[in-house]
């Protein structure tokens, strides 16, 4: 099957948008294998057939999930951080921005994880896409001497593993997380690390 051109009227966009946003929330809680296309479709409050003319497959729609959560939470994040006078600070804005966002958008996040066993090549994509900004990132706030030198790919990888988890903790498993104290908690860490 050829896979489905985008549509070029705004109400054609507007109808993709719409079952995207179907498939967040089907697939986010039901789980990849669970959720059905006519789930989706239901939800989307349009016909099956309809589907088809936007997306090939459950696995092309997974896969557009996995790319709007990196598009949207690094679009958010840059927003975010683009005013920081330096590089703790923006480590701090960036920290509650992306915890804020999945707090936001649950199913979202939930369909990343999947990806891991889903479609590995889409989830690895995400996160190396991921590790190489926040790597370059990091190079050049310790070129400017913002932060202490070392080796910025290993910390970019530390960084967003402890984000990562601190969203499965205190965001998605708490019922009413506290994000501003797992915020402070967090970015004293990275400031100033565990030694006394």
């Amino acid at each position: 099957m050829n896979k489905p051109l985008a549509p070029k009227t705004k109400r054609g966009q507007a109808r993709r948008l719409t079952i995207l946003n179907a498939a967040e929330q089907v697939i986010g809680q039901q789980g990849f294998s669970a959720a059905t296309i006519a789930d989706i479709t239901r939800a989307a409050d349009t016909a099956l057939g309809t589907f088809y003319v936007y997306f090939s497959s459950k696995e092309e729609i997974f896969r557009e999930l996995v790319l709007e959560m990196g598009r949207a939470t690094r679009a958010k994040i840059a927003f975010a951080t683009e005013t920081a006078p330096d590089r703790i600070a923006a480590e701090r804005a960036g920290l509650e921005t992306f915890l804020r966002f999945v707090a936001e958008r649950p199913s979202l996040y939930r369909v990343v994880e999947e990806a891991r066993f889903v479609d590995p090549k889409a989830y690895r994509s995400y996160f190396n896409g991921f590790g190489d900004a926040y790597a370059k990132g990091l190079r050049a706030a310790a070129e400017k001497g913002e932060i202490s030198q070392g080796d910025s790919e290993v910390r970019a990888w530390a960084l967003m593993g402890m984000v990562k988890a601190l969203g499965d903790r205190y965001v998605l498993w708490d019922d009413n997380p506290d994000i501003d104290w797992v915020v402070d908690e967090a970015h004293r860490l990275i400031t100033h690390g565990l030694a006394p």
